[in-house]
């Protein structure tokens, strides 16, 4: 299963090589034509492009860092490498989420107007569409093979598609002698992009803090204790490395029963945590029912 992973994690390096791509050529293309047709909002948009590919790099370095096998100094593998690039990438988008608010709130206070291009609205349209195909391509790869980093740079592509939707409603609002819809589709973008970073920060951090979720925990008791042999769960602990999930689980059999019985009982923990719930790794220690507890 090990080697399973590390080939899905290969596969998902394909999504950040592809952001990568969209958005180099987006960049170029947003800042030319910004530059050429007048248009602060496309120029804008192009610079949080150019963040955005220090976002993917920063993925891309996550998941092959994730790749690397176990060693003395992690013993548990590097995992958690591709949890810490869904981190750094909140951070770039809540950079960019500030930047962008600030740059749209000092525009409507100043009331600055320019009436730029059309061609900047169509550039910021089509932008819109590449960005959004790249969204659907990262988020479906990201499901297929439970990468989180991904996920989060899929995140991160859906916003940036609602900023160049923000992007040509300005630029046209302004040609139609509404300047003050660009200031305040900026402000909305802004929102948004914040939005998104604080919720990648909060997954990441409750993961990297080895949070787990309570429910799925509880489901996990209840599949263990529906074995056939197994009289009680006395603890069970789970966490994150990365996508996979690590389970530590305590049970109590009858007293008399065999080690030979009782390792098939850990056996059948185990097969059954990992084809009911896909869990990774599986740690199972077992005691006597009738072991008498410290109060």
């Amino acid at each position: 299963m090990m080697e399973e992973r590390y080939q899905e994690l290969k596969i998902a390096e394909r999504g950040a090589i592809v952001s990568i791509v969209a958005y180099l050529a987006l960049s170029v293309a947003k800042l030319f034509i910004g530059n050429l047709a007048g248009s602060a909002a496309l120029r804008a948009d192009g610079l949080n492009n150019t963040t955005d590919i220090i976002a993917s790099i920063a993925v891309l370095i996550g998941l092959r860092l994730a790749r690397r096998p176990a060693d003395d100094d992690h013993p548990y593998g590097h995992w958690k490498a591709e949890t810490v690039a869904s981190m750094v990438t909140s951070f770039i988008m809540l950079a960019v989420g500030l930047e962008v608010l600030y740059s749209a709130i000092t525009k409507l206070i100043e009331g600055e107007s320019v009436a730029p291009d059309p061609i900047a609205g169509y550039t910021a349209i089509a932008s819109t569409f590449v960005m959004v195909a790249v969204y659907i391509y990262n988020r479906n790869l990201a499901k297929k093979i439970k990468s989180g980093a991904l996920m989060a740079a899929a995140k991160d592509n859906l916003s940036d598609a609602w900023t160049s939707i923000g992007a040509a409603i300005a630029i046209f609002g302004s040609a139609f002698g509404m300047p003050w819809l660009d200031g305040l589709t900026a402000v909305i973008v802004a929102l948004l992009i914040l939005k998104t970073a604080i919720e990648i920060f909060r997954e990441s951090a409750f993961s990297l803090s080895d949070g787990f979720n309570e429910e799925k925990l509880e489901e996990y008791k209840q599949a263990v204790l529906s074995i056939n042999g197994v009289e009680s769960v006395r603890t069970i602990k789970a966490r994150n490395y990365g996508a996979n999930t690590f389970v530590d689980v305590v049970i109590w059999t009858a007293p008399e029963m065999t080690v030979k019985h009782s390792h098939e009982i850990t056996e059948e923990v185990e097969e059954m945590l990992l084809e009911n719930f896909n869990v990774f790794d599986t740690k199972v220690h077992v005691e006597p029912s009738d072991i008498i507890l410290p109060e």
